[in-house]
């Protein structure tokens, strides 16, 4: 697992690149994948990947897809080499890109096509694909972006404004907070949020909020009360309560766990 930063141009919207590679191995088993408040665009540049939507029901993962805002986290599964490439988007990035409302995109996987046409999307798939590097694929990716980057489309400031101050304090800050108390402000703000980010900003401080523990979990020797309480949970069993809630597990299941190897990769 590698990561890469965009060009300066665009890394207000793109926080990174990020490539995975993983061998085939008869004995893998399924990977809980955790949300992160970010959208991401992935190529699929080798085997197959299939995504649970149940205990024994799965779907196929498209070859190049964009993945909204999730609200739970869900098990993946590769049926051969995983080798994929991806472009993870800043909450507000993607919204830039699209005509479509963020919001539509949310839990699911949308193939490109659907969001940029089928004759532009295919061809932009069999070029990073095709690519013999990392960094020709960002090339390629940088130059798709820039071209549909859409420069009358704004991000309303009071969503922007919240995103940073959330993005800054991990989560941290109430929303009555950021708008000053002003709660006629606070319809407006949900109805654009959901818009231009996919989930509400409730939502999407929590999932920060629980990324910072997370974190902590796996690089910090702490324990849980003290990761709580820097996370600014209430106490331990609102701590415990919500990474149940997010992740399925609790968080001395999830250190260790087989199935929780792919993110304890990404967050260490």
């Amino acid at each position: 697992y590698q990561t890469f930063q965009p060009h300066p141009e665009l890394s207000a919207l793109v926080k990174f690149y990020w490539t995975l590679k993983v061998p085939f191995d008869p004995n893998n088993q399924k990977q809980k994948i955790i949300p992160d408040g970010c959208i991401e665009m992935t190529f699929n540049l080798e085997d197959k990947i299939k995504r649970y939507t149940s205990e024994n029901e799965y779907i196929i993962h498209p070859n190049s897809m964009v993945m909204g805002q999730r609200t739970k986290s869900y098990c993946i599964e590769p049926l051969g080499n995983v080798n994929s490439f991806a472009i993870c988007f800043y909450p507000y990035g993607f919204a830039n890109f699209v005509c479509t409302p963020i919001e539509n995109l949310i839990d699911v996987e949308t193939p490109i096509e659907n969001l940029f046409g089928k004759i532009p999307a295919k061809e932009l798939e069999q070029k990073i694909i095709q690519a013999s590097s990392t960094q020709e694929r960002i090339e390629i990716i940088e130059i798709f972006l820039l071209n549909n980057l859409n420069q009358d489309k704004t991000i309303e400031n009071l969503v922007k404004t919240t995103v940073d101050t959330l993005l800054a304090t991990n989560g941290n800050t109430s929303i009555n907070r950021i708008l000053k108390d002003d709660l006629s402000k606070r319809r407006q703000l949900e109805r654009n949020f959901k818009k231009q980010i996919g989930i509400s900003p409730k939502q999407l401080g929590k999932v920060l909020r629980l990324q910072t523990a997370l974190k902590m979990l796996l690089n910090d020797n702490k324990n849980l009360t003290s990761i709580a309480y820097e996370s600014d949970y209430f106490d331990q069993a609102h701590f415990i309560k919500d990474f149940k809630s997010f992740i399925g597990t609790t968080p001395k299941e999830f250190l260790g766990n087989k199935n929780m190897a792919l993110s304890t990769l990404f967050y260490k």
